[in-house]
């Protein structure tokens, strides 16, 4: 923690550093040029429910698509869901518009992509691929998450029942396991996870160790491997196999669990690299995640307790191929519920407490702005001093703000820049209640959808 009396100097140093954003064309320039030719953008939020922190990835996603190329979206999303969404973009699915595309996030918390600045993304996304000519390679849209454990084992069998009715029978067979346990994968990690009965680890292994097998053999009968429709069932199957890991390891401790759940979702990113490796597309891709997942966990209070995350893993596997994006706010309003499972709610974000990072943001006068964090610049040795960093993720308690909000990070080694907004709006689930009707006036829907 650095010394009061320092806190001044390295806050002269990030507003003359900083590049103010003032809503023009040019404000992401100096990113786009910093980014160069990395395959690989992170692009975090410091809440899941802030409307500028999903509005300006979309805004930075968009030039990626356009100016650099870029070829998918992976984002903090189940996978089943994420690829309807998908098949939707690339002109492939049957959903009408993208509010219908959309409709498969139905789990808690609904808002993170059942919003209005998502909603305008997809659109966007589906009308910059129709306009591709017919053979250039379209954007898609992938969830990195593995909380579908129920929906993937339905896709795997969806999938099987198509190509191989005998060896759906198999899987209905070894993912009955899941059975006794009723629609909530936590009560089977309790109860696996304690010993108080079987595991299904062996099953789900057996089922996706068969269908990789059995590519070959599906190809020769189609007479053609359909490349989409296999892997998004093994991607399926995979994701059962490690869900299943998950949730028994979560009466574990945090740690356990955690580590799991990153290393499957930079597991699914490596996927899909080979997947358009073997498609001879180019594999240039934009994350979307908390800030939590895609800040290096090495320079955090969570690394030095064994924690790893995608971000770390990232940039272990792609080194220099690879740049990291944070996003801050003080104050003003986000959308997050008071407990797991709760109502959403529209909830007043308390401003930054004094010696965090946001505070030093606050405390430039600026409203916005960008601040890029090269290697050897004094800005970031400056912010490499381990200050206090806030997280708000889909749950949200301001009477316990420091303990439940607040962790220590080296900013200036977690990202390669940081997007600062002074005070934040929530974002607009695409369905609303009593609780988040209180407070601000809701924002208008997109209208480019």
């Amino acid at each position: 923690m650095p010394e009061t009396a320092t806190l001044p100097i390295i806050g002269d140093l990030v507003r003359d550093s900083a590049h103010p954003l003032t809503g023009s064309m040019a404000d992401y320039h100096q990113l786009l040029e910093a980014i160069g030719d990395a395959r690989f953008v992170l692009l975090g939020e410091a809440s899941h429910g802030t409307h500028e922190f999903y509005r300006q990835r979309a805004q930075i996603t968009k030039r990626l698509i356009e100016e650099k190329g870029f070829t998918a979206v992976a984002v903090e999303a189940d996978w089943p869901d994420a690829y309807r969404v998908n098949r939707y973009v690339r002109g492939a699915g049957s959903d009408a518009d993208a509010a219908d595309a959309l409709a498969g996030f139905k789990r808690f918390p609904a808002w993170m992509w059942r919003n209005a600045d998502v909603l305008d993304f997809v659109g966007w996304l589906r009308a910059h691929n129709d306009a591709l000519p017919a053979k250039a390679f379209k954007t898609g849209f992938y969830g990195l998450d593995l909380y579908s454990l129920h929906a993937s084992i339905e896709a795997v069998l969806n999938y099987l029942d198509k190509v191989d009715p005998v060896g759906a029978v198999r899987a209905r067979r070894r993912y009955g396991c899941f059975e006794h346990f009723g629609e909530d994968p936590q009560e089977y990690g309790y109860s696996a996870g304690l010993g108080l009965s079987h595991t299904c680890e062996s099953a789900v292994i057996s089922q996706l160790v068969e269908l990789q097998k059995c590519a070959a053999e599906y190809a020769r009968r189609d007479g053609r491997l359909a490349a989409d429709d296999f892997f998004y069932a093994e991607q399926n199957a995979r994701l059962v196999k490690n869900a299943e890991q998950y949730y028994r390891s979560m009466f574990r401790g945090r740690v356990s669990s955690w580590n799991l759940r990153d290393a499957h979702m930079t597991e699914t990113l490596e996927a899909l690299i080979e997947h358009f490796r073997l498609l001879r597309q180019p594999a240039k891709v934009v994350l979307w995640a908390h800030n939590s997942h895609l800040g290096d966990a090495r320079a955090t209070q969570m690394g030095r307790a064994g924690e790893w995350n995608v971000g770390q893993l990232v940039r272990q596997n792609h080194a220099s191929d690879c740049f990291l994006v944070g996003f801050t706010t003080c104050s003003g309003t986000v959308t997050a519920a008071s407990n797991w499972g709760g109502p959403v709610e529209r909830k007043r974000v308390r401003p930054a407490i004094p010696g965090s990072f946001e505070s030093l943001f606050h405390d430039t006068g600026l409203p916005s702005f960008l601040l890029a964090l090269p290697r050897g610049a004094h800005v970031t040795q400056a912010l490499r001093e381990t200050m206090l960093e806030r997280a708000i993720g889909v749950i949200y308690l301001p009477e316990s703000e420091l303990a439940s909000h607040y962790f220590r990070a080296r900013i200036g080694d977690q990202f390669d820049a940081v997007i600062h907004f002074d005070r934040t709006r929530a974002v607009e689930p695409l369905e609303s209640n009593a609780e988040w009707g209180i407070g601000e006036p809701a924002e208008t829907f997109p209208s480019g959808v």
